[in-house]
Formats: structure tokens, sequence, C-alpha cells
């Protein structure tokens, strides 16, 4: 495979043939999440409450994993822009030994703490035991999830989406298939209730896993995987996590995030942890398909940014930011026509699908602008600035909504907490631009050291 293309096709194209496939899969795998829940929903509300309390973990566990693969496909991409595939090499080695070593720890890490932290929201043994029951089984998986991931991003790294595209949508149609399956014991299959949909959930991403490792055997990768490469290089380590770690930061933000809004939210009644979990379900079918425009954009301007290449370093960025702008633009009009069908899919209390209704048309307020702060942070780690991109997320996920929500959800009720939301993506929106001006040089240059501060990171 010839990578050259990421800096000779034109801008517009180039970023659609290498989005689309992984947006087609974005989408497929938020309606697994969707179809998760509503099948989980079927069960009760406690087993809903119940997942909505598991979320924060499980979000965790892939923040960890997809943040320390985004710094994989940085260090790759940037070092295939240099023409170094050499280090290249080295970067997957090492990226996907240290990817096995995180899910090892967190397979331990997230099972032991699960009871005490249950009972930090919900005095219902009820809840807890059902969140229990379901964290056991989908974080016994943690290890093949890191590694699925650590794969998805090497081959994101030299382009060949094509191939993430048909590992993700075989792994989420396979959960899809086998939710109901295994939650209601179909045919010769036993009643497993909510472990039912554990283990559908695991066993989709052991389909995934083995078709990554099926590819890369069965065809030639510009990037090697071996032993040989797994030499100490304390510098490659060192650039691995400077990217991988504020990446997840980044995303391990939104658990803290919905942990606080939680906790926040039960002063009122258990209806609105439910509602926030079912928000955060639905959102996944928005931001997923926003994030596989970030995912084909990462590996092109990560490649073309090591190339030198600045102007198209410029153009990818504003061909990123209008086409997630269209996205959001879209789930705007969505959630304000249809919130109510939207919140019946996971209830039928009538108090929770009204207050719910309000929720969603607040806060999808902030969608179209929150475009801004999405791009800029997956622009900022593809070019392997995972620094100023955790400026964005602590913006977002932290330091402005946390508190916004605590201050607004003692003057208006829980809504309050809502319209922090839309408030916090505005704030961020301009961060995000003062930020991505003087990195990426919008409506301007770069900053004069930018290329050899490039060179000195990918140690030339």
């Amino acid at each position: 495979m010839n990578e050259q293309f990421m800096k000779e096709k034109p801008v517009l194209p180039l970023i659609v043939s290498m989005a689309l496939p992984m947006v087609i899969s974005m989408l497929v795998n938020s309606l697994y999440n969707i179809v998760d829940s509503f099948f989980v929903a079927k069960i009760s509300e406690d087993a809903m409450t119940a997942l909505s309390l598991v979320y924060p973990v499980q979000n965790l566990i892939n923040a960890v994993g997809i943040g320390f693969g985004i710094g994989i496909n940085a260090i790759i991409a940037l070092h295939l822009g240099a023409g170094d595939k050499v280090k290249a090499n080295r970067a997957a080695s090492h990226g996907l030994f240290l990817g096995a070593v995180h899910g090892v720890i967190l397979t331990v890490g997230s099972i032991a703490v699960m009871p005490a932290f249950l009972a930090m929201f919900t005095s219902s043994r009820t809840v807890i035991d059902l969140g229990l029951r379901y964290s056991t089984i989908a974080f016994a998986f943690s290890l093949i999830i890191v590694l699925g991931v650590s794969f998805e991003k090497i081959f994101q790294a030299v382009g060949s989406m094509k191939t993430t595209m048909a590992a993700l949508m075989s792994g989420c149609i396979a959960n899809i298939i086998l939710d109901p399956i295994l939650i209601f014991g179909l045919g010769p299959f036993p009643e497993m209730g909510i472990e039912g949909a554990a283990l559908a959930t695991g066993l989709g991403q052991v389909l995934t896993l083995a078709i990554y490792l099926a590819v890369y055997f069965l065809r030639p990768l510009p990037v090697r995987i071996s032993f040989k490469d797994l030499k100490p290089d304390w510098k490659l380590d060192f650039r691995l996590y400077s990217v991988g770690i504020p990446a997840t930061l980044n995303m391990a933000l939104s658990s803290l995030l919905i942990s606080s809004l939680n906790t926040i939210l039960a002063v009122y009644s258990q209806g609105y942890i439910v509602i926030l979990g079912i928000y955060y379900k639905l959102q996944t079918f928005l931001y997923l398909p926003a994030n596989g425009i970030i995912q084909g954009m990462r590996p092109v301007i990560g490649y073309n940014f090591g190339a030198g290449e600045k102007e198209r370093v410029r153009k990818i960025y504003g061909v990123t930011l209008v086409l997630s702008g269209l996205i959001m633009v879209l789930g705007t009009i969505i959630c304000l026509v249809f919130p109510g069908p939207l919140m019946e899919l996971f209830t039928s209390s009538q108090e929770t699908i009204q207050a719910g209704e309000k929720a969603l048309r607040i806060i999808s307020a902030g969608f179209i602008i929150s475009a801004v702060s999405v791009t800029s942070s997956g622009a900022l780690e593809g070019i392997g600035k995972g620094g100023p991109s955790l400026v964005i997320s602590l913006c977002r996920y932290t330091l402005v909504i946390i508190p916004a929500a605590f201050i607004l959800s003692r003057m208006l009720g829980p809504e309050g907490v809502w319209h922090a939301f839309w408030i916090t993506e505005a704030v961020t929106a301009l961060v995000s631009i003062l930020v991505c001006r003087k990195i990426i040089g919008l409506g301007g240059r770069f900053s004069g050291k930018e290329g050899d501060r490039t060179k000195a990171f990918l140690g030339k």
C-alpha cells in the first residue's frame, strides 16, 4: 500500500474517502448502543439505571484503549509522513505491547472497584446487583477491547479504513443479533437477562479483534509488528504516551462528568439519572458519526503535518469542520422534532418521557457549535499535540460544565444541568479557536518553530 495519496489527493475527496467507511461503521456502532439499551430497558427500569451507572467505568475502559490508540495512530502517521518506516514499525510494536499491558490492568481494576463505585450513587440493592452482574462479564473483555482498538488505530494510520469499517461493523452487527437471543433466551439459548447483554457485547468485540488479526496476517501493511522492535526505547514510549495520555484523559473526562452530573441529579430523583443515561446513549448516534469523520482526518492531517504540508493541514481542518458541522445540524433537527419518540425507546414512564423531551431540546442547542471543539481536539491529536487538545477537553468536560451545572441546578432545578451543556459548548468553541489559531495557523500561518518542534518530537 502506497500512503503517498494522503498528500497528493484533493482534500475534500480524500477526507470523504477516508471518513466515509468510519462514519458508516460509527453509525452501526451507535445503533448497537441504542439497541443494547433498548433491550436492557425491556428488562426493567432498574436494569436501565444500572446500565447508566456502569457506563462511566465502561467509558473509562474505552477511553484508555482509544486514547492510547490515538497516540499509536499519530506517531505512526507522523513517521510515515516523514518517510521513516523503521520508526513507524517500532511505534506499532511498542504501542500494541503497551496496549496489552493496559488491558490486563483494566480487567482487574475495573471489576474490583465496581461494588464501591455503584454504592456511591444508589442505595438500591436491586440496582447494585444488576450493575455488578453486567459489569463483571463486560469488563472481563477489557484486554480484547484494548487490543482491538490498538489494531484499529494501526490500520487507520496507514489509510486502511475499509478494513476497520468491516471489523467494527461485524462486531456491532453480531452484538445486535446476539442481544435479544442471550437476554431473552431465544431458541436453544437460556435466558440470561442483563448478563446476556454484557456477553453479547464481549463476543462482538472478540469478532472484531479476530478480523483484524486475520487481515493483518493475510495482507501486508506498510507497518509491521515484530518482537525485534520491542527492545527498550524510552523516547518512543514517551512520545506515545505524550499523545496517548492527553487523548485518554480527553475521553475519560466524560466519565468524571457523567458521575458528577449523576451526583447533582440524584438529589432530585432517579428519573433524572435515567434521562442523563438515555441522552448519552442517544448522543452516540450523533457524535460517533462525527467521530468517524475525525478518525478519517487524523492520519491524513498527521501525515501531512509530518511531511511539512502546512497549507494542506489548514485545508484538512476546514473541510473536516464543515463535515462535522453538517452532522451536528442533522442531530439538532432530530432532537428538536422527535424528542418524545426518542425517549419512548427506553422508558414507558410518562413523567420521565416529558422531562426527557425538555432535556433533549435544551441540550441540542449546543450541538452545532460543538463541532468546533470536536474537530479541533481531533486535529491537535492527529498532529501529536496532545496537551493543547487536553486543554479543550478540560473546558468541555470539567472546568466549565461541572461548576455551571452545579450553580444552575441551584437556580433552575434539574433543568439547569441541561442548560449547562450548551453554555459549555459555546465557551469551549471559543477556547478551541484560540488554541488552533496559534498551532495550526487558522486565519494566518503556522508558528515559526513548528517544523523544528515536530522534528524534535519525532527524534530527528
